[in-house]
């Protein structure tokens, strides 16, 4: 691997972790009582749901043979179903975000030029491996983002900016 290559995909295992550990401190963070609060437009527990599904499923090397998690369905795709029929635990926000953190280890650890150059083509978007691991960053940041303000804004708190990955991924 030259010298390039490694620095691209350091900076990828550094910034795509500090993202997921920035949406498990949302989660943690978040009070019961706003987690399932069912009166507010964008609901807390959907919110994470919706972005760890898409976590998930844009890490998937081949995304005609995604499954989710069971007990997750296929909701999100779906233009006629809102919301998972049932509100979502911390608990499995958190696993389900597990699994995508290993999922993206593991992609990184076999991640090569040619991966990284792997045309990927959805109904809304082409795109290369490459670009598609930055999209993937920039989404689970920006609803990352939203979870933090209303934390801030309900709580007057929310969790501190992560610059890098934790040492421990």
């Amino acid at each position: 691997m030259s010298q390039m290559e490694d620095l691209w995909k350091n900076a990828l295992l550094e910034q795509f972790g500090a993202t997921i550990e920035t949406l498990r401190r949302a989660i943690d963070a978040c009070p019961d009582d706003i987690w399932s609060d069912d009166h507010s437009f964008h609901q807390y527990w959907y919110m994470v749901h919706h972005t760890v599904f898409w976590l998930d499923y844009y890490l998937e090397t081949s995304p005609e043979n995604y499954v989710p998690r069971d007990p997750f369905g296929m909701v999100e795709v779906d233009p006629n179903q809102p919301y998972p029929e049932t509100v979502n635990t911390k608990q499995q926000m958190t696993d389900w975000l597990d699994h995508g953190k290993e999922k993206f280890l593991k992609l990184m650890e076999n991640f090569t030029p040619e991966l990284a150059g792997t045309m990927y083509k959805y109904e809304w978007l082409e795109v290369t491996m490459l670009e598609l691991l930055l999209y993937n960053m920039r989404h689970v940041q920006h609803h990352s983002a939203q979870l933090n303000m209303i934390l801030r804004l309900k709580t007057d708190s929310a969790p501190e900016w992560v610059g890098r990955a934790p040492r421990d991924s």
